[in-house]
């Protein structure tokens, strides 16, 4: 069996559904695992949806908040649009099956929401998926494939850790065999039994023991199909993109990119660590741990060759970019100017786990630690206002992370010029610099 990821620009519209049934056509004999998220923007409309219920006020800071109700509006016509156009006939009965769906989203958004912002969140957001992935599969069957729709909540299960699912992998391990494996064996309703079999599935999200919902992190799709590759000992996993395969820096970045053709599962984990966009950075760990290529190729040109993800030891040819923006260079020392050591070390990252933040680099020195961080309006001004009970703390915001793997001076120099840099940090193959634009 194979695993094939589709993103969200790869369902944006009516014509990019229909695109992905096209490169399933390619594969006629082959059972296949199909990881869908939200279509397009959708993520993003929902989070916003879920901040329009959640909080009394914009975070823009002017005290008027979006109308839930307006948001939810223009998603549901977004959904209906590309309907309409992929299934003319109003009979067709994906259209109360939307409706039947968008429920839950009117139930949200009229309901008073409890006090827990990350578990509303889940809830709110992790509706892109079910609702993508359901007008997918429809159009797949519409287009003579043969195709199931399966709920990832029912097999890929996680703590309640919500916005950062941790995966109970035997558990998850168990529900594959049953709700999956089952069906990929078992002949489909209307199918032939010379044809390969298509399951329809959501990336981004899972669910725990008491029927929650959760996700695996912003992006998390990725990791979805990791996961579902690993249980299901699957030949191979593709992501398909919207770029010709893992280029050495983002084309928003840089006029001039070149693709990779082959990187080792060490370099692809540096590199999604690091914040390189097109893989998550849990995506590749069950993989390695199974040998199985992943393959990032272009939605736009199926038929070209991509990158392949694998046990290759050659390090890059070539140096890679990594470029993060907005920010937050946070600076942390002691009120009485002693020495930083292992016991504030331990208390700072416990502080930074307890509020979610993630670190992109750090550096410290005797008397003081910095790191730089995500600017995220949520989350910072507590930690903030936290660290700041027990330590000094200065920071900087609006800078940029550049992220170099297999440097040298000359790609450090190319990289810094108008900008300020605030904090450096160098390994033996990586050098990462904390900037200011001049």
């Amino acid at each position: 069996m194979k695993v094939f990821k589709f993103g969200g620009a790869s369902v944006k519209d009516a014509n990019a559904v229909k695109n992905v049934a096209e490169i399933l056509k390619l594969f006629p004999k082959e059972n296949i695992l199909v990881v869908v998220s939200a279509m397009g923007k959708v993520t993003n409309a929902l989070e916003r949806l879920t901040d329009a219920v959640f909080y009394p006020e914009s975070k823009s800071g002017t005290g008027k908040k979006e109308d839930a109700t307006k948001v939810l509006a223009e998603i549901k016509k977004y959904h209906f649009d590309i309907i309409a156009e992929l299934f003319p006939s109003k009979d067709h009965p994906i259209y109360n099956e939307i409706n039947n769906t968008f429920v839950e989203l009117d139930w949200a958004a009229e309901d008073e929401p409890t006090e827990n912002y990350n578990y509303e969140y889940d809830k709110i957001v992790s509706m892109g998926e079910i609702l993508s992935t359901k007008i997918v599969q429809a159009y797949l069957k519409e287009a003579g494939l043969n195709s199931m729709w399966k709920d990832v909540r029912d097999f890929i299960q996680t703590d309640n850790t919500y916005r950062e699912g941790k995966v109970d992998w035997e558990l998850t391990q168990t529900l594959v065999n049953e709700h999956l494996m089952t069906a990929i064996k078992s002949p489909f309703e209307g199918g032939k039994g010379d044809e390969g079999k298509i399951i329809v599935t959501q990336g981004f999200i899972g669910g725990t023991s008491e029927n929650f919902t959760t996700t695996l992190g912003r992006e998390g799709s990725d990791y979805t199909a990791a996961i579902l590759a690993y249980t299901t000992n699957a030949e191979s996993v593709t992501i398909w993109k919207d770029v010709p395969g893992v280029l050495n820096a983002d084309p928003k970045w840089f006029d001039e990119t070149k693709k990779l053709e082959q990187i080792s599962y060490q370099d692809a984990i540096e590199l999604a660590y690091y914040g390189a966009t097109v893989i998550h950075p849990k995506t590749i760990k069950p993989l390695q741990n199974k040998k199985i290529p992943l393959l990032v190729k272009s939605f736009l040109n199926p038929s070209e060759k991509g990158t392949v993800i694998n046990e290759v030891q050659s390090p890059l040819p070539i140096p890679c970019f990594i470029f993060k923006v907005k920010q937050v260079l946070i600076s942390i020392s002691p009120k009485d100017f002693s020495f930083i050591a292992e016991d504030n070390f331990s208390d700072i990252f416990n502080l930074f786990s307890e509020k979610q933040v993630k670190v992109n680099v750090m550096q410290n020195s005797a008397i003081s630690f910095s790191v730089s961080v995500d600017a995220d309006e949520r989350k910072l001004p507590d930690l903030i206002k936290t660290l700041q009970k027990q330590y000094r703390v200065l920071y900087n915001d609006n800078l940029e992370l550049i992220t170099i793997r297999y440097y040298d001076q000359a790609t450090i120099d190319r990289v810094i010029i108008d900008k300020k840099v605030l904090l450096e940090v160098k390994s033996r193959y990586t050098v990462q610099l904390v900037v200011k634009p001049l």
